[in-house]
């Protein structure tokens, strides 16, 4: 799988901007707060990473991936993919900030209790071991600590429309369809408290996106 994601990204071209990026930057923006640690899960090119330093008021790279971290006003960012291609855009276009590779089935390269925010934007979809990745949420944010993530919305009228198979490639790489029943069902499986689960994205009630916030 990590064969995968690294063709994927030899192969985009670059400067491609992500689908919905307007909403999901608002999202972020309103997300974050001042001084809060935050972690880019699933980072890709880094095409949010900014977007989350503005808003965290991160001043350079470090401060998230050791147990410690910053404080006050001064938040920090660090981002984590799977594919050290994605990785070497992210850090062309952020050389601020940190950028780390990660297992694409193994423990977060992060201490337990070092982040206030998690962001996973368009990524959960993609996990194969949805456990385990939630179970490794759980364990890096601090107590009250927050994910906010984003994915495709699979709605029933969404589905009746345009059918399984539009979302759900033999070849392709989204491994989960969400609704957002199923999304909240899973994350209060694993001891998520959900304070915000919203459609977005594209025009009622056909919305694109899953906007959800969760308190570990």
């Amino acid at each position: 799988m990590r064969d995968f994601y690294e063709e994927l990204w030899e192969r985009l071209p670059e400067g491609l901007e992500p689908l919905d990026l307007e909403v999901r930057t608002t999202f972020a923006r309103d997300n974050v707060r001042p001084g809060d640690r935050v972690l880019d899960l699933g980072c890709g090119d880094g095409a949010l990473s900014g977007v989350l330093a503005d808003a965290a008021g991160a001043s350079g790279a470090g401060g998230a991936s050791g147990a410690g971290g910053a404080s006050g006003a001064s938040g920090s960012v660090v981002g984590v993919d799977v594919a050290q291609a994605a990785l070497r855009r992210a850090r062309a276009r952020h050389p601020e900030l940190t950028f780390t590779l990660t297992p694409i089935d193994g423990a977060l390269p992060l201490a337990d209790g070092s982040l206030d925010v998690v962001w996973a934007s368009e990524v959960i979809e993609h996990v194969a071991d949805t456990a385990r990745w939630l179970s490794e949420v759980r364990r890096v944010l601090v107590p009250r600590g927050r994910l906010l993530l984003t994915t495709p919305n699979h709605g029933r009228l969404r589905l009746a429309i345009g059918g399984i198979e539009r979302y759900s490639e033999p070849l392709g790489d989204h491994l989960h369809l969400y609704s957002a029943k199923s999304l909240r069902e899973v994350l209060a499986e694993f001891g998520f408290a959900v304070t915000e689960l919203r459609a977005a994205g594209g025009v009622a009630p056909l919305r694109r996106l899953l906007f959800a916030s969760a308190a570990r």
